[in-house]
């Protein structure tokens, strides 16, 4: 479980498809008493579980691996060598809950449709899949590539859904967000509770 507050901006090492395995190497500056064999670390808010790891001069380094179904339904299929993720280890025990719970579990795909600086601050907005819309409210929870945002307007529109998120300068500068473009692909992750609330009232209807 994690808190979707980023605490590293990974930068992929290589990528290796072998064995209908797609087995990708982190760098980060993770010190290597941080991590563990068998951990779950968030990637741009795909949680994968460390199957070799190591130091190195930055930090440390780690092996994940991602099935075909995970390259098909998250942005990993896209990442190649210097790619930058954003990264969070694992909750522990008494660790500060700062953003909300996030489980790492990408509920579908979004596109970056226009994105306007407002000020200091920009404004993203992101067209998404309509069978997502119903888990979008203003002033919700919502991770984008593993941030934790709150969603600032929505459009649950059966043929225009989407929603804008605002970014502060300090979320555009220590994580990946700030590089994004219309047109990049996002993974989203809706919050557990509206998730939840959904799935109840279909079943009440």
């Amino acid at each position: 479980m994690f808190t979707g507050l980023v605490t590293d901006v990974g930068r992929v090492a290589s990528v290796e498809d072998t064995n209908g395995l797609r087995r990708i190497t982190m760098r980060s500056q993770y010190r290597v008493e941080q991590l563990q064999m068998g951990a779950s670390v968030q990637h741009s808010g795909v949680c994968l579980t460390l199957v070799e790891f190591g130091p190195d001069d930055e930090g440390s380094w780690w092996v994940v691996e991602a099935i075909p179904e995970t390259l098909s339904r998250t942005t990993i299929g896209q990442w190649q060598a210097d790619s930058h993720i954003n990264l969070e280890l694992s909750l522990k025990l008494g660790d500060e809950l700062g953003g909300h719970l996030v489980y790492g579990h990408v509920d579908g795909l979004g596109t970056v449709s226009e994105i306007r600086q407002v000020g200091d601050s920009r404004v993203i907005r992101v067209a998404i899949p309509s069978d997502l819309g119903k888990f979008f409210a203003e002033k919700g929870s919502v991770t984008l590539d593993g941030v934790s945002l709150t969603v600032s307007a929505v459009s649950a529109k059966s043929d225009d859904a989407w929603f804008e998120v605002s970014l502060i300068p300090h979320t555009l500068q220590v994580t990946t967000l700030g590089q994004r473009r219309v047109g990049d692909k996002v993974n989203l992750e809706v919050d557990m509770l509206a998730r939840y609330v959904a799935r109840m009232l279909e079943w009440r209807t």
